[in-house]
C-alpha cells in the first residue's frame, strides 16, 4: 500500500460537509480484498481493540486495506477524544487505486492519525498480505500512539475560554476563522467581522487591559470609587516587603504587580521564611506588592458589559490523608484524574510540588515525603488558582446584588468589558462591607473554564454571554455572499452580479480567474477562483459583500472557503471542463462537484440554475433553500413547471428579461443592456439572467438593477477577455478567452449573428484537455470560419511541443468551410499574422491564452491602425477617463466598440 497523495479539505467538499483528510491509496491485488485474508483483520483487532467492523460504504465493493486505513484513522482520532464520525473510500477508475477520505476537527491530528493508521495497517499486514516481504514493519504501541494524538489535540485545538466563545458564535450562525495556531480568531466576515483572543475581544481598550496589569494602581482607582480594597503597596526589595508586611500586619499576600493566572501569588504567610521563597517567587515575574489577607475564600466574578454573568468559589489545591500514602503519592493519584492537565485545555490543571508547596507544607509541619493522618486536609498552596491546581464550585445564583454590584463597579472603573474580579469574603451571599471582604484584583482576558466547566455544580454558558454582548442587535457578522460556478460565463457572471452590489452601493469584493478585487481595487492578480483568495476577501474589513468565482480546481483541492453562501449561480455543465484529471471522468462526476456551492446554500438563499441544462436543473432538490431557475426559453418545461409552482423565474420573451414570481412579473429590456447587444449575444443573456436573479434573491431595488445593468461595459477593463469587440480597419475583431467546446460554440452562434464579409479565427489549444475536447474544438470552428491561424500555448501543461498543433489540425480535417489553415510560431505573431490578413467588413475571433499581454498587444495594434487625428483624439481624451486604465480611456475613443457595432 502506498499513499501517492494527501491534501486538507479545509471547508465544505466533494465529500461532506466537514473538514477531511483526502488520500490517494495504491494497493496491490491481494491488498483489494481482504475477505481472502481473514487472518488480517484479526490481526489488526488484536493490535487496536477498539476498532469497529471492517466494512465496505459502497454495495458490491469488497472491503480492502484502504477501507481499513480509514475506519483506523478514524477510531484513532475518536478514541483520542477528537469527535469525528465521516470517512469515506471510493474506488477510482484506475485499478488498485482508491481515494480515502477521513474526518478531522484539527488538521495536524487528522494527518497523524492518519501516519499512524498507515504504520497499524502495515503492521497488521506484514507477511499476510505480501509473504514474501521481508518483516521490517516495527510493533505498533497504541496506547503510546493515542498519547501521542491526544498530546497533540490539546496543544492544537483552542483553549477552553475560546473554545467556548467560537462555540457560542458558532450556535448563533456567526462563521469563525482561526487566524494563528493560538487564540486569535475571527468572527464573521468582512465589514461584519470581529475578532477575539482568548476572552479578550477587539472593543477591548488597551488602556484598560494596562491599568488591569497595574496591580497597585487598580487599587488606588477602586478605593477611590468606593470599592472595598485590602491595605497593601509596591516594594522595592526584600527588606521593604517585610517591613511592609509587619507595617500592615500578619497574615500577608505577596504577588506580582504585573501579573495573571495566579503566577507568582502567595497568600497567608505568617513568618520570615515563608515570606523570604513567596518574593522570590514574585519576582520572577517583575514588581512586587505586599497585601494584607483577606480571611475567607477565594471568589471569582465574571463581569461581561454591565452584568455579572458567573461567580466560582476557587479552592486551593489540597490532598486528604489515607495514613499509608506519603504527600507526594497523593499529589499523584489525584493528577490521574482525566480532567487534569498540563496547561489550560482541560477543566483542571495538574497539582505541582514547587518551592511554594514545599514551603506550604512546611507551614503544616509537612514534607513532600509525609504520611498524613487518614482524613488530613493538607493544602498544597494558600491561593486557588485552577492554573496551579486548584478546584471551582459554582455560586452563580447566590451572589448578594450588592456584591454584584461592586463586581461591576469595578471592570467599569478599570474599563474592562470582559472582566474576571477577584473577591476574598466569608460570603458572596452577603455584601462585601459587611463582613470586611474585598476585591483583590480585576483581570483582563479572564480564564473562563471554571464557570464552563466547573469542578462541581453548574456550568454557565458565559460564551453565549459574551457573543450577545459583541452582537447585541443578535447579528450574525455575516455578509452576502454570492458564489458562482459552471463551466462557461462564470467570469462575466461575477463582474456583473459585483457591479450590481456596487450600484446599491455596497463594498464588493470579487474573485475571479483575473484576480482578486475589492472595492474596486485589484488586491491580487492571474487565475483567483480558489478558497484562499476567497478567505483572503471574507477577511478583508472594507467588503460589504462578496462575489467569489468557484472553480472545480479549488473546490478538489481544499473545498469551499465559506460555510455556506446567500446565492449559489451554476451557469452551465460542460463535457469540455477538464474531464479526465483528479478523478472527475464523467459529466455526472463534474456536477456533483459543482453542485457542492447548491448543496452549501443557506437555508434562506437561493440557488440560481440553468434550466435549459438538464445536469445544472437536476441540483435543485439539493439546494438547502430556494430555487430560482433562468433559461432564454421563457416556454421551457422546467421553467413552466417552476412558475406554475408560484416560484421565481428569469427568461427572455419579445426582447425583454423577465422575472416572474408567482402574479409578479418584471421586465427589462435587453435594449438597455450593452453587454448583450440587443440580445444578439445568446451567451451574454445568460449571464444577465444570472446575475440578475442574484440581485433579485438579495433584494436589490428594481431600479438599481436596471441601472447597473445599464452601465456595465464589455471592454477590456470590465470583463477581460470575455467577448471584448475592437473596430481595426473596418473589421470587427473579437478577443475571447473561450477555451472549451461548449465556450467555442456559444462563440460560434454569437459571432454567427454579426455580419462579416469573411470571417477567421486564431485559436490555440490548452493541454490539460481530453484529446477529444481539443479536437472538437477546430472541429466546430472548421464549420463557422473561412481561415483558421493555428498557435501553440506558451504553456503546454504536460503536452510535448507539437502535440496540441497536431490534435487542432486532426479536428479540421474534413471541415467543410476552412479553406486556410496555417500555424503561426507565438501567439502575438499569430495575431499580428491574422490582422495582416483582415480587409474592411471581415470578422476575426481571436481565442487568446495570456489575457493582459495579448489585449494590450491587440489594442496598441488597435491604435496603431488609427489615423493620426484620431490618435490624437485617443490620447487627449486619456485623462478625462478619471478612475479607469489608459486602456480603458481609449476605448472610449472608438478603439473599441463596447456599446454598438
Amino acid at each position: 500500500m502506498e499513499i501517492t497523495r494527501i491534501r486538507a479539505l479545509r471547508g465544505p467538499n466533494l465529500w461532506s460537509r466537514h473538514t477531511a483528510i483526502e488520500a490517494v491509496v495504491a494497493c496491490s491485488e491481494p491488498e483489494r480484498d481482504l475477505s481472502a485474508t481473514p487472518a488480517f483483520e484479526a490481526r489488526l483487532r488484536e493490535l487496536f481493540p477498539g476498532l469497529g467492523a471492517l466494512r465496505s460504504n459502497r454495495p458490491g465493493v469488497p472491503v480492502s486495506l484502504p477501507h481499513a486505513l480509514e475506519l483506523t484513522a478514524l477510531a484513532l482520532q475518536a478514541q483520542a477524544g477528537c469527535p469525528v464520525t465521516f470517512s469515506r473510500t471510493t474506488p477510482t477508475e484506475m485499478p488498485g487505486a482508491f481515494q480515502v477520505v477521513v474526518q478531522y476537527t484539527e488538521e495536524a491530528v487528522g494527518r497523524l492519525a492518519f501516519e499512524k493508521a498507515q504504520q497499524l495497517c502495515r503492521a497488521a499486514a506484514s507477511r499476510l498480505l505480501n509473504p514474501a516481504a521481508e518483516d521490517d514493519s516495527p510493533a505498533f504501541d497504541l496506547a503510546a500512539a493515542l498519547a501521542e494524538l491526544r498530546e497533540l489535540d490539546e496543544d492544537e485545538r483552542l483553549g477552553p475560554s475560546t473554545g467556548a466563545i467560537v462555540n457560542a458564535a458558532l450556535q448563533h450562525g456567526i462563521p469563525c476563522k482561526r487566524l494563528t495556531r493560538g487564540s486569535l480568531v475571527q468572527l464573521g466576515w468582512g465589514s461584519h467581522q470581529r475578532r477575539i483572543q482568548a476572552a479578550e475581544v477587539d472593543g477591548t481598550s488597551v488602556i484598560a487591559e494596562s491599568i488591569a496589569q497595574d496591580k497597585d494602581l487598580t487599587k488606588k482607582l477602586l478605593h477611590a470609587a468606593g470599592v472595598p480594597v485590602p491595605a497593601g503597596r509596591p516594594v522595592a526589595s526584600l527588606e521593604d516587603g517585610w517591613a511592609a508586611a509587619q507595617a500592615i500586619g500578619l497574615p500577608v499576600v505577596v504577588k506580582p504587580q504585573d501579573g495573571n493566572q495566579g503566577k507568582g501569588v502567595t497568600v497567608g504567610i505568617v513568618d520570615r521564611g515563608h515570606f523570604e521563597v513567596a518574593y522570590q517567587a514574585a519576582a520572577r515575574y517583575g514588581g512586587v506588592m505586599v497585601e494584607r489577607y483577606l480571611p475567607g475564600h477565594d471568589y471569582r466574578l465574571l463581569v461581561v458589559g454591565d452584568k455579572l454573568v458567573a461567580a466560582a468559589r476557587r479552592d486551593p489545591p489540597l490532598v486528604t490523608g489515607d495514613g499509608r500514602h506519603t504527600v507526594r503519592e497523593l499529589v499523584d493519584e489525584v493528577n490521574r484524574d482525566p480532567r487534569r492537565g498540563a496547561g489550560h485545555g482541560t477543566s483542571l490543571t495538574r497539582i505541582r510540588i514547587d518551592d511554594i508547596a514545599v514551603a506550604r507544607l512546611a507551614a503544616q509541619g509537612l514534607t513532600p515525603e509525609s504520611v498524613p493522618a487518614k482524613g488530613q486536609r493538607v493544602v498544597l498552596r494558600n491561593n486557588a488558582n485552577l492554573s496551579t491546581g486548584g478546584t471551582a464550585t459554582d455560586v452563580t445564583d447566590s451572589v448578594h446584588p450588592e456584591v454584584a454590584a461592586r463586581a461591576v463597579e469595578a471592570a467599569q472603573m478599570v474599563g474592562l468589558d470582559i472582566c474576571g474580579v477577584d473577591v476574598v469574603c466569608e460570603s458572596v451571599m452577603q455584601p462585601l462591607e459587611s463582613q470586611g471582604g474585598g476585591i483583590v484584583e480585576v483581570n483582563a482576558a479572564p480564564g473562563l473554564r471554571m464557570h464552563i466547566s466547573p469542578s462541581f455544580g453548574k456550568g454557565r454558558d458565559v460564551g453565549r454571554a459574551i457573543i450577545e454582548h459583541m452582537y447585541p442587535d443578535g447579528g450574525n457578522g455575516r455578509i452576502p455572499v454570492i458564489a458562482v460556478t459552471g463551466t462557461n460565463g462564470k467570469t462575466t457572471t461575477v463582474r456583473l452580479a459585483a457591479h450590481l452590489l456596487k450600484a446599491h452601493g455596497l463594498r464588493v469584493g470579487m474573485t475571479n480567474t483575473d484576480g482578486v478585487y475589492v472595492n474596486g481595487r485589484q488586491t491580487d492578480s492571474g487565475d483567483c477562483s480558489g478558497p484562499r483568495s476567497a478567505r483572503n476577501v471574507l477577511a478583508h474589513p472594507d467588503v460589504d459583500a462578496a462575489v467569489l468565482e468557484t472553480a472545480r480546481g479549488g473546490l478538489l483541492r481544499e473545498g469551499l472557503a465559506f460555510d455556506r453562501c446567500d446565492v449559489a449561480i451554476v451557469t452551465n455543465m460542460g463535457a469540455g471542463d477538464h474531464l479526465g484529471l483528479n478523478y472527475i471522468t464523467t459529466l455526472e462526476d463534474l456536477a456533483v462537484l459543482k453542485r457542492v456551492i447548491v448543496k452549501n446554500v443557506a437555508p434562506g438563499g437561493m440557488a440560481v440554475l440553468n434550466a435549459a441544462d438538464p445536469a445544472v436543473a437536476a441540483m435543485a432538490p439539493h439546494c438547502p433553500g430556494r430555487v430560482t431557475f433562468f433559461a432564454l426559453d421563457g416556454t421551457h418545461p422546467v421553467i413552466d413547471t417552476h412558475r406554475a409552482k408560484g416560484q421565481r423565474v428569469v427568461y427572455v420573451e419579445r426582447g425583454d428579461i423577465i422575472c416572474a414570481e408567482g402574479r409578479f412579473s418584471k421586465r427589462l429590456p435587453l435594449a438597455r443592456v450593452p453587454l448583450t447587444r440587443d440580445g444578439q449575444i445568446g451567451f451574454q443573456v445568460q449571464n444577465v439572467m444570472a446575475s440578475v436573479a442574484a440581485a433579485w434573491a438579495l433584494g436589490l431595488p428594481w431600479a438599481t438593477i436596471q441601472r447597473g445593468l445599464a452601465s456595465f461595459i464589455s471592454d477590456t477593463h470590465g470583463v477581460p477577455g470575455r467577448f471584448n469587440v475592437f473596430d481595426y480597419r473596418g473589421a470587427t475583431l473579437i478577443a475571447d478567452y473561450g477555451h472549451n467546446p461548449d465556450a467555442i460554440a456559444a462563440l460560434i452562434d454569437a459571432v454567427n449573428n454579426l455580419p462579416a464579409r469573411q470571417r477567421s479565427v486564431v485559436i490555440s489549444g490548452a493541454g490539460d484537455r481530453r484529446d477529444e475536447d481539443i479536437r472538437a474544438q477546430t472541429r466546430l470552428l472548421g464549420a463557422a470560419f473561412d481561415e483558421v491561424f493555428l498557435y501553440q500555448d506558451a504553456c503546454q501543461r504536460g503536452r510535448a511541443d507539437g502535440e496540441v498543433l497536431a490534435l487542432l489540425r486532426q479536428g479540421l480535417e474534413g471541415a467543410h468551410r476552412t479553406r486556410h489553415v496555417e500555424e503561426i510560431q507565438g501567439e502575438l505573431n499569430a495575431i499580428d499574422h491574422a490582422l495582416a490578413r483582415l480587409s474592411a467588413g471581415d470578422l476575426c475571433l481571436i481565442l487568446i491564452d495570456q489575457v493582459e499581454l495579448a489585449l494590450a498587444h491587440i489594442q496598441q495594434q488597435v491604435q496603431a491602425a488609427r489615423p493620426p487625428r484620431r490618435r490624437k483624439a485617443a490620447a487627449a481624451a486619456a485623462p478625462r477617463a478619471s478612475g479607469t486604465s489608459r486602456l480603458t480611456a481609449t476605448h472610449a475613443a472608438g478603439g473599441t466598440h463596447s456599446l454598438h457595432l
